[in-house]
């Protein structure tokens, strides 16, 4: 649920996010395709009534009879989820006591960490954060909380966000904060994108400091290219669809038979670690080697 300037801004949206949920599920091996659904509202008109935009919402995923099950990403919740499942059993991530897993966001968090970890052994020659330092550009649901383990597994964070008032719990953990564009052009570590998308373009690439690149935010490149300009310049890119696929991993947790079972969710998401060893083991542009995977996957 976002503000777009008018239908075409929603559309494209969905089909840049809905591409990237493809090569996400096909990467991780998952038994899933990929989808994504927008619910469009006006900048600067007032939200309608949110409780019937989201049955609208289940309506029409109701009537794709099951092709399409539907789940919490930005802007939505999970009571929203609860909200949806009045009209249609096609959607995940209810609360616990619904039968659902509740919150993606610690399961993305947790893929993103591990992405990173692996990286940084890549790299630096071992996945010890402790000293590390780190850029956490977006301190919203996801961001926080890997600013959060980086911080306890001993890594010094850099935190930014467009809204200041995540400024006083990023600094409870110790980070230190600074505007969104100082802090991924900051002399880091690891930048980690955890906001907005093509953050990584012909403006931004030659002024990045940080020798890694990992984070949650989807779409990071501008263009596909511009993979190859980070491997040109020696920095080492973890795909977004690879680092921040924890929560479509839990979420095929809960569709399988049998039930939902966390420990198993945690096992599947720190998985993420050995695509992320096979993609840097291929060495060259880490988007090329991603996307074979993904697309040996959709083969089967």
């Amino acid at each position: 649920m976002w503000r777009y300037d008018d239908a075409r801004a929603a559309i494209r949206d969905a089909l840049r996010l809905s591409r990237g949920m493809t090569y996400k599920s096909a990467v991780a091996g998952l038994p899933l395709g990929g989808g994504k659904g927008v619910i469009m509202l006006r900048p600067g008109q007032p939200v309608p009534d949110r409780a019937d935009v989201l049955r609208d919402f289940a309506d029409a995923v109701e009537r794709m009879d099951g092709a399409y099950v539907t789940a919490e990403d930005v802007g939505t919740s999970t009571a929203d989820m609860d909200v949806i499942a009045e009209r249609t059993a096609h959607v995940t991530g209810r609360a616990p006591e619904h039968g659902g897993s509740g919150d993606p966001s610690p399961w993305t968090a947790l893929g993103v960490v591990t992405a990173i970890e692996v990286a940084c052994e890549h790299r630096f020659g071992t996945a010890d954060m402790a000293g590390r330092s780190v850029a956490v550009v977006g301190m919203g649901s996801v961001g926080f909380r890997v600013a959060e383990q980086l911080a306890a597994a001993g890594a010094r964070i850099v935190a930014a966000d467009i809204d200041a008032s995540k400024r006083p719990a990023a600094e409870a953990l110790g980070a230190t904060w600074m505007a969104p564009g100082d802090a991924a052009l900051a002399e880091v570590d690891v930048y980690a994108p955890c906001a907005l998308g093509a953050v990584l373009n012909e403006d931004t690439i030659p002024a990045l400091r940080a020798p890694v690149v990992a984070g949650a935010a989807n779409n990071q490149l501008a263009n596909d290219g511009d993979a190859v300009a980070l491997a040109e310049r020696g920095i080492l890119w973890v795909p977004d669809f690879v680092a921040n696929a924890g929560g479509i991993i839990n979420i095929s947790v809960e569709l399988a038979d049998g039930g939902y079972d966390a420990a198993v969710a945690e096992q599947r998401v720190r998985s993420i670690g050995d695509t992320v060893r096979s993609i840097v083991a291929a060495g060259g542009d880490p988007l090329a080697a991603a996307m074979a995977i993904a697309e040996r996957n959709l083969a089967v």
